[in-house]
This record gives C-alpha cells, structure tokens and sequence, in this order.
C-alpha cells in the first residue's frame, strides 16, 4: 500500500533527529562533554576530521571549521555514516551523538 519502505522510514527518522539537534540547546557541561567524545570516541572524529576547537588535525575528512556543519548535518552523518565515515549509531547513545553535534556546530559557529 501506501506505505514507507525502510529505507524511506531511516531517512525520515535521521532528519527528524536533525532538526531535533539544531533546536537543541547547548549548556557548556554538554558542549565539553561532546568534545571530549569528538577525541575519545573510537575510532574518535579527531582521528579524521580537523576541528580547531578540539585540537584536531586529522587528514581524511572534511576540514570542519571550513565546512561550518550544523548539529542536523552532524547528527545525521553520525547516524548514518557518510562516504568512508562509518556510521557511529551502533557505538553511541542518542545523547552522546548530540552532544558531538551541538560541539561541533557551536565550535564552528554554526550554531544558531
């Protein structure tokens, strides 16, 4: 029937989570939590991502202070993997992901 397939049902799901995490706010004691998972977690984002704000050069993926992403797009890369990113749902709680996204987009500045 009319019915959404799982694959329609994920997507839905990560960009609700998305638009959960930009409407998210961000206490300091969750923002130093997050970092601390962007550079403990493992395999830590620090490992392949550079983020200033963590002391992270990594050299594989994209230059997160250039890339300037919001906690949805980071929420949502982190549920799902992104091209060689590994998706991190199975290593993470919800809330832990959320503290990664909301660090990261406030340390970039695009936090709103």
């Amino acid at each position: 029937m009319g019915g959404l397939n799982r694959a329609r049902r994920l997507a839905v799901a990560v960009w609700s989570a998305g638009a959960c995490a930009s409407a998210w706010a961000a206490d300091p004691a969750e923002l130093a939590r997050g970092k601390e998972l962007f550079t403990k977690i493992q395999p830590a984002c620090a490992v392949c991502h550079t983020l200033q704000a963590a002391g992270a050069e990594g050299q594989v993926g994209p230059v997160l202070d250039e890339l300037k992403p919001d906690a949805g797009r980071v929420l949502r890369a982190l549920k799902a993997g992104i091209g060689v990113m590994p998706s991190y749902a199975e290593r993470m709680s919800e809330k832990d992901m959320l503290a990664v996204a909301q660090f990261v987009a406030h340390a970039t500045g695009a936090a709103k």
